[in-house]
Order: structure tokens, then sequence, then C-alpha cells
């Protein structure tokens, strides 16, 4: 139940960002003192070349509810989120990006989803501007591959910008993994979820840090890896298949050679093609297999997440 007392964190990954800080504080600010709750802003700042972290110590200056978490080297906007989640207060926590494309004024409307009882509310993308075709093509189908072959369904056309009751926050503490997809993460801590829809906006200034084609094909493969077998499993089956029609060619060629006395001789175009695609076929099997034991690396390591080197206003 929201009241009076109750308080808001709102994570914001920046990177290269330093020309939309001001404009975002200004309408996010705006929002929630409006509401009259509680709040913190939290950016999570990986080491920037420009002077995105001069504004953020300028704007804190200003307004002691504002934070910064600053790390040792570039970790990845995955990594900054689930900082600024592992050490934000509130009784909410509110994830979003910086440079306006999800605009602020929608954490109202997740905040009244949240007052009848949500502990997860997610915005779901009607339409996105500035955006290619190839994009929009390449995240259509990515979410609908993903909940086809992973055991988690996770919401299509979403992002990482949802509210999310404490307790979420607290369970996602618990998950020991590395890869920092949130959608997935979200997804497997269940509870009652919903969404609102919206019209996602170009960005206000500034360009991307985001490679809209790279980075959208590495979140699909986070989520399959991340949260599904089934490639394994379609691997062993497409190898045993394989295997299947080899034994039926093979005693076919025997039966021709030994019964019929049919004199064969297996054309070279033939041999090239059955011998490219057996190889193709193997050598994806061994990519599949590589991205879950790569996977597997990584999280024995135990290595950190991510590394902080300055924090101002947070206390741990």
């Amino acid at each position: 139940m929201i009241t009076n007392k109750t308080s808001v964190s709102i994570v914001v990954p920046v990177y290269r960002e330093e020309s939309n800080i001001k404009p975002f504080l200004k309408r996010a600010e705006a929002l929630i003192e409006k509401l009259q709750l509680p709040y913190e802003i939290i950016f999570c700042l990986d080491p920037s070349p420009d002077n995105t972290e001069k504004v953020i110590h300028e704007e804190i200056k200003r307004n002691p509810k504002i934070r910064l978490i600053k790390f040792s080297r570039r970790f990845g906007q995955p990594a900054a989120t689930m900082a600024g989640i592992h050490l934000c207060k509130g009784d909410a926590c509110v994830v979003i990006d910086v440079d306006l494309q999800d605009p602020p004024e929608l954490i109202e409307q997740m905040l009244d989803k949240w007052r009848e009882g949500y502990y997860v509310v997610y915005a779901k993308r009607r339409s996105r501007k500035g955006e290619t075709f190839i994009k929009e093509w390449i995240s259509y189908f990515g979410y609908r591959v993903i909940n086809m072959i992973s055991e988690m369904k996770i919401p299509k056309d979403t992002g990482d910008f949802r509210l999310m009751d404490k307790r979420i926050v607290d369970e996602l503490k618990k998950l020991n993994e590395t890869h920092g997809f949130l959608r997935g993460m979200v997804a497997f801590v269940g509870f009652k979820q919903t969404y609102i829809e919206y019209d996602r906006d170009e960005r206000a200034s500034g360009i991307t840090n985001y490679n809209k084609y790279l980075g959208s094909l590495k979140i699909a493969f986070n989520g399959i890896v991340g949260f599904s077998i089934r490639p394994l499993q379609v691997a062993s089956l497409v190898g045993g298949l394989i295997a299947l029609v080899s034994f039926f060619l093979g005693f076919w060629f025997l039966f021709q050679k030994i019964v019929l006395h049919n004199e064969l001789t297996p054309g070279l175009t033939w041999t090239i093609i059955l011998i490219t695609f057996f190889a193709g076929v193997q050598l994806l099997s061994l990519g599949i297999m590589g991205e879950y034991v790569g996977r597997i690396y990584e999280e024995v390591k135990r290595r950190p997440m991510y590394i902080i080197e300055e924090m101002e206003n947070i206390q741990r």
C-alpha cells in the first residue's frame, strides 16, 4: 500500500549521457515531488570519457536525494543496473534509462498498479520511434523465440523499465547469477505481475551507447542460454537424426552392392555437400555447447558482477 511515507528508489544506469542528466532530472523530480513521496535517484555510472560524472556531482549539490555509484571500470549496463538494485532503499524500485525514451511520467501509473497489489509493473512498448525495421524485427522475433524454448516466460516487447516491490528486490539479491539479465530474473522470481502499455520516444539527445543489432542478439542469447537447456536438447536430437539417416543410407548402399549387385560410384558433388552439411551441424552443436560451457565458466569463477570505486550519498 502506498502512503505518504512510502519511499521510491529510481535506478538509472548511465554512460556518456552528460546532455541527458538534467532533462531527465527535471521530469523525474517534478513527477515524484508532485506525488509527495520520499525518493532517491541513484545514478549508476560506468566511468565515462565525457562530463557525465561532473554533471551528476553538480546535481547532487543541488539535491541531496540524488545519489551516485561509480564503478572502477566499465562493467556494462546490466551490471550497473543490478548494483543500483542491490543498494537501493525504497519500498519500490524503478529501473529506467536516462535518455527519456522511457517517459518518467509513467512511474505514476506504475505506482497506481502497485497500489492494486502487483509486485512488478513493467512497461510494454506499443511502438518504437526512431528505430529501424531490422531492429524492430530482431526484437519482435527475439522475444518470441526466447519464450518458445525457455522455461521462463519473459514478457514480450519489454525492456528493463519497470517498478519492483521491495520483496522482489530482496529476492533478486539472493540470485548469484552474473549475466544481469533482469527481465529473465524478474520472471524467475515470480509473484503477481502486470504491465502498462506506452509508445516509446526517440532519445532526447546524443547517440545511443547500445549496439542496435549485436546488443539485441546478445540479450536474446542471454535469455536463451540463461533460462533454457533446449538448444542442447535440439543439438542432441539433430545429431541423433543425422546418425539415423546415415545408418539407413549405409544400409541402402550395402543392399544395392550385395543384393542387387549394382556398381555404385558416389558423385563428388554429393560427397562434398554431405561432408559440408555434417561439418556444419557439428560446428553448430559445438557452438551451442560452447555457449553453455562459457556461461558455466563465468559462473564458477564467482567474480563480482561489478566493483565500486566511489559512492556518494549512499550507505551500504
